[in-house]
Order: C-alpha cells, then structure tokens, then sequence
C-alpha cells in the first residue's frame, strides 16, 4: 500500500535556513510519508518580487495548492513581517490549516504562530508527521 502524498507549504526565513533543511530531512527520512513541497526555495525569483503586492502574490500562489501550512513557532515568527502575511493567507484567503511546530530545544515560542495554529506539535518526527496525518487526513 503506498502512502498518501500530502502537499505542504513550510514557512521559513532563509536567516534560520538549517531549520527549514532539517525539517525536510527529517520529512525526507519517515517512513510510509510522502510530500510535495510547495515552499519558496532560497534561489526563488519570488524572492526578488518588485513590491510588496507582488510578493504577497506569489506566495499566494505557493500556498494555493496545499493541503496544509507548516510554521516553525520560534519566538523569531513573532518579528517576521511575511511570517504574518502567509498566516493571513492560510486561514484567511483559504482557510488552510496551520501546524505550528516549536523548535527543537526553544525555551520561548511565538505567541502569534500559536494562536493562530490548528494543531501545536514539538519538534519530534512522530508529533510533526503525526500532527500532518491529523489536519490532513
């Protein structure tokens, strides 16, 4: 029985880059879980939109086609402006849901990506699979 492919958008900043890297490894590395990665790679020409609106744009459009949003809920979260943005594009636009996953070892999360969250998950492969398999059935 093969696995059912699930379609995600990882929310990263490129300044905390290795965290996004793990949690595709660790995805990569699980068992009977396959998964398409609508996220903006770092080489992306999104990246080098002309405005705001343009940006907002294109990353609307990374996240039309997935099933579910993943946000890493480091206290960083709180402070990003586009980390605002594709929450409003998940829940707003088209009411996706959000899984919120505390870093490995944080003391501190973001308040903002936790309120806004579905599902709140632990850095674990068994809570971050498990937590994808619940939202998305």
């Amino acid at each position: 029985m093969s696995a059912k492919r699930r379609s995600l958008f990882i929310s990263h900043s490129w300044s905390y880059g290795d965290t996004y890297v793990r949690l595709c490894e660790l995805l990569d590395q699980t068992p009977r879980f396959t998964y398409s990665n609508y996220s903006v790679p770092r080489d992306n020409p999104v990246h080098d939109a002309p405005t705001k609106t343009e940006l907002r744009s294109a990353i609307k459009s990374k996240i039309a086609p997935c099933q579910i949003v993943l946000i890493m809920a480091g206290k960083y979260a709180t402070y990003s402006e586009w980390i605002h943005k594709e929450i409003e594009i998940a829940k707003r636009d088209f009411t996706k849901p959000v899984l919120a996953i505390a870093p490995w070892g944080a003391h501190q999360t973001s308040k903002l990506v936790k309120d806004n969250a579905d599902l709140v998950v632990r850095w674990n492969t068994t809570s971050i699979v498990g937590g994808i398999r619940e939202l998305v059935p």
